[in-house]
């Protein structure tokens, strides 16, 4: 027999217990006088239980792209610290994300990726659902060959769905349903960048199929890939080949307001060539700015590279308090730029220089990782002049908290 033992008294630490709630009111403080977030925020296991809950549950978290499930049936799991999710595309074509548990004991319904015929089996008791989630069968709930009950409501019984949107191509879930409405959310970032895009250029971003997607597992929390993002005050030192074509006075801030995204953009950026073949370009993009190019950090865990003939999505999947998985999900404008066979050659090297670029960033963002085991860190001393967008971010974790 064995026996277990649980705590009774098991239960979430209070934030004040974890940290000085005064060094999150030391991160709102102006720039020169302001600190980063302190340590407890990267190292500290019962800290990430309230971050899993304020900043993943409460906000519009990414879960991944709608192209990894392309067709009706495609359907894929998800875990979101913890929380199983399906991701599933309906025989409308429409992406829906649903917690992954049986409504009858539990039981996770989906373990790998995979197409669905008509419904999702539960592989305990057979128990399935439809792709709206409505539960459509329950085998010999009522004894052997008896597959209705007049004690149990079915209706009841349906799948939870999550509250879920999709621009972009990017999967947003809002958990706990809590958050403004996904439009209000993403309209200042569509403001700006109607000067770019619009929505028929929008509608002509295609996934690329060959070199459209890696991956990398990096031993850091998650705000690490944010903050180095936000930011071009390290290309120099991290970034000395990519330094030469677009150093520090190419680059400009962004910060969004209301404070849901930051990031860089940069004034030379220039198009791959091979040959004489380039990608086709965006048509809305203003003649003006035809060598600018936009890197935002849209909070709390996407990165995006807007350019004048490609798209890249960067998302993060936190795993632990210093574990993440970071995803790039390549786009070009045209199915012949993301998949025909003319331009292969010049996605491979466009992915290629882009894995570089991210590969370079490791070491930073693992490095900030161990150094924050020092007992006297203060959580870091901001440059008025280049950290601006970092200490948004900085700033927009900490109020989530309080």
């Amino acid at each position: 027999m064995i026996i277990f033992f649980v705590d009774q008294n098991l239960k979430k630490l209070p934030l004040s217990e974890i940290l000085d709630i005064k060094k999150l009111d030391n991160v709102n403080k102006h720039i020169e006088e302001a600190n980063g977030l302190p340590n407890e925020c990267y190292v500290n296991n019962d800290y990430l239980a309230h971050e899993k809950e304020k900043i993943f549950f409460n906000k519009w978290t990414v879960i991944g792209v709608a192209s990894s499930t392309p067709n009706p049936g495609d359907t894929r799991p998800h875990n979101l610290l913890g929380v199983p999710l399906i991701v599933l595309r309906d025989k409308d074509k429409k992406i829906r994300v649903f917690h992954n548990v049986c409504s009858h004991r539990g039981f996770k319904l989906l373990d790998k990726s995979c197409t669905l015929k008509n419904v999702i089996r539960c592989p305990y008791h057979s128990w399935s659902y439809d792709f709206n989630g409505k539960l459509v069968a329950t085998p010999h709930i009522g004894g052997l060959n008896n597959h209705q009950s007049e004690k149990f409501d079915k209706i009841k019984s349906s799948l939870k769905e999550v509250k879920t949107k999709v621009w972009m191509d990017i999967i947003f879930v809002n958990i706990n349903s809590n958050e403004i409405e996904f439009d209000e959310y993403i309209k200042p970032l569509k403001n700006r960048w109607s000067k770019f895009i619009n929505l028929k250029d929008q509608k002509s971003l295609v996934h690329s199929k060959d070199y459209g997607y890696f991956n990398l597992e990096v031993n850091c929390n998650w705000k690490f890939a944010i903050e180095n993002y936000c930011e071009s005050y390290h290309l120099p030192t991290i970034h000395p080949e990519l330094n030469k074509v677009s150093n520090i006075d190419d680059h400009y801030h962004i910060q969004g307001l209301p404070n849901r995204f930051a990031g860089q953009g940069s004034k030379k950026y220039e198009q791959p060539v091979k040959g004489n073949k380039k990608f086709h370009t965006f048509s809305n993009w203003d003649k003006n700015m035809l060598k600018n190019s936009e890197y935002i950090a849209l909070f709390p865990n996407v990165m995006i590279g807007l350019h004048i003939d490609h798209f890249y999505v960067f998302w993060l999947e936190p795993l632990t308090i210093n574990k993440t998985k970071e995803h790039m999900q390549m786009y070009y404008v045209g199915n012949e730029s993301a998949n025909g066979e003319e331009l292969k050659e010049l996605r491979k090297e466009n992915s290629r220089f882009w894995k570089d670029v991210m590969l370079e960033d490791i070491n930073a963002i693992e490095g900030m990782q161990e150094g924050r085991n020092s007992p006297v860190y203060n959580g870091g001393n901001f440059s008025p002049i280049m950290d601006q967008p970092t200490h948004q971010f900085h700033k927009w974790v900490a109020n989530n908290l309080i």
